[in-house]
């Protein structure tokens, strides 16, 4: 059973639609080139309803599969933000004390709770990092987080300025393990995203939203990129990123994976939960009574 869109909380109302339509139609249909063109006489009423059409179309698709989460042992889906509990990633200085990446990853693998977070190490609030940073390499192990978390920073964006990520952009999740198959082109994978949802001229829109630094993109699992396919894949975003910098940029990659430095990006490992983060997700996780009831 797929959780209708009128269950989705208010956020994702259509007023976001709007916002994200009047960020297209700035950046885009004000700007000049091919794409104004296609106003002819002037952006009228019927062209603008095509481009909200569109937004609360991306808003619609990107909330039913981003923000929703079928989990074994739940017997419906349920919203990422009903049991997402907020991270933590480990502060600047604890990655620093580490010469290399395969220093880091030593530690990581001989300790006894395969972490690299010592006693008392200090913490930066989720949120507040990916707030402060434009390009940000979230790493972490198998299962910690990391693409929820960069999930969630899309949803917070969606929200525009109803939402808790303070940057107004547009999110695009790049899931990265599709390109262990076919070309390797991020702008290419953005503009299918617009595509689908209808916006007209979907790869000179891209390009637009890109110049004006319109979007948050978020590259979800470098470590799922095929061994062969790694370093051009690494290659492609360096560009993409150098190429287009004025956007904000979330990636993710599992540490033991992790062989490159991202010359712009800032890295934070996820730290384990606390107390309070694992007494927060258990209650959001048990508070769901269908899901605790189960089938006798």
């Amino acid at each position: 059973m797929l959780l209708d869109i009128a269950m989705i909380p208010d956020p994702f109302s259509s007023a976001i639609a709007v916002e994200i339509g009047k960020i297209v139609i700035k950046s885009v249909w004000e700007g000049g080139g091919k794409a104004a063109a296609w106003m002819g006489g002037g952006l009228n009423s019927a062209k603008k309803e095509l481009i909200f059409q569109a937004s609360h179309k991306y808003v619609e698709n990107y909330t039913k599969r981003h923000g929703i989460l079928k989990v074994l042992g739940m017997r419906e889906p349920v919203t990422l933000e009903s049991v997402y509990a907020a991270v933590q990633f480990l502060d600047d200085r604890t990655l620093q004390r580490f010469e290399s990446v395969e220093a880091l990853e030593e530690t990581y693998r001989i300790s006894a709770g395969r972490s690299f977070q010592g006693k008392d190490c200090p913490k930066q609030e989720g949120l507040k990092v990916a707030n402060e940073k434009q390009y940000l390499m979230v790493l972490g192990g198998p299962g910690a987080g990391k693409s929820t978390f960069l999930r969630r920073m899309g949803l917070e964006a969606l929200k525009g300025t109803k939402g808790a990520y303070q940057s107004v952009c547009i999110p695009v999740f790049v899931d990265l393990k599709v390109f262990n198959k076919g070309e390797i082109n991020i702008e290419k994978t953005i503009a299918e995203e617009f595509r689908i949802c209808g916006f007209p001229s979907p790869e000179e829109s891209t390009q637009k939203l890109l110049q004006q630094g319109k979007l948050l993109v978020l590259l979800d699992g470098l470590d799922e990129v095929a061994t062969d396919r790694m370093n051009e894949a690494i290659s492609q975003i360096q560009n993409f990123v150098d190429a287009h910098k004025q956007n904000r940029y979330i990636a993710s990659c599992r540490v033991a994976a992790y062989r490159h430095n991202f010359r712009l990006f800032t890295d934070v490992a996820m730290a384990d939960f606390d107390d309070v983060q694992i007494k927060q997700f258990i209650d959001n996780w048990f508070r769901r009574e269908p899901d605790i009831a189960g089938d006798c």
